[in-house]
């Protein structure tokens, strides 16, 4: 699996292409804006885009997917149901924030702890990481030990929870028994900024490197 980061927004938010090269099907993570630009990238990928799914439904991360699934004639699958107040606050957040206008929608799945998707030949796990905000979800490739963690988890950083709903305990909680867990050799990639792997965030973290909780 190949997976190709174009970044979208005024936030510069990751959105992620992912792409079954046994299939040349894709995925998009995220697709929070720019529709042009990602769909300029799929057909420079030369991929047939099959599904969106979507982490958490903040605005820089879920604006436009809606356009893609009207578009592309695509599922939307994620995130999990607790974040529906957020995406049916969607049009006043994109007014509020000046980003274009975006209607409330639903995916046409909720995602759980413990779920499944996939796309082409390729299957993630999906695990419910909430804190940043109630709904969120990772998405996790464990052949290719590649994790898509929104907004849980960045270089030398966590997720924000002064959000309506985010709770830092709780995140906390899910990097350290949900994201750890998995293993210190698997490559991240945040909402925001560069990829990193679960083991460098665990010696060098100041939120939650290892030392920190003895």
């Amino acid at each position: 699996m190949q997976c190709a980061i174009v970044p979208v927004t005024p936030y510069q938010q990751n959105c992620s292409i992912l792409v079954c090269e046994e299939t040349r099907r894709a995925a998009l993570v995220d697709p929070g804006g720019d529709v042009p630009r990602l769909r300029d990238a799929l057909k420079q990928l030369d991929v047939t885009l099959e599904k969106v799914f979507l982490t958490h439904a903040h605005l820089d991360h879920c604006a436009a997917a809606d356009l893609v699934r009207k578009e592309f004639g695509v599922p939307i699958e994620g995130p999990h149901i607790e974040d529906k107040f957020w995406l049916d606050q969607l049009g006043e957040a994109t007014r509020r924030m000046g980003f274009p206008p975006a209607d409330p929608f639903e995916p046409d799945r909720w995602l759980k702890d413990g779920d499944t998707v996939s796309f082409g030949a390729q299957t993630l796990e999906v695990i419910h990481c909430p804190g940043h905000t109630p709904g969120h979800v990772v998405f996790f490739h464990r052949g290719e030990r590649l994790a898509l963690v929104g907004d849980v988890l960045f270089q030398g950083s966590i997720g924000r929870t002064d959000f309506p709903r985010g709770d830092y305990d709780t995140l906390i909680h899910s990097i350290r028994d949900k994201l750890w867990p998995l293993g210190d050799d698997v490559t991240f990639v945040p909402g925001h900024g560069p990829t990193s792997t679960f083991g460098d965030e665990r010696k060098n973290n100041p939120f939650v490197a290892d030392m920190r909780f003895g």
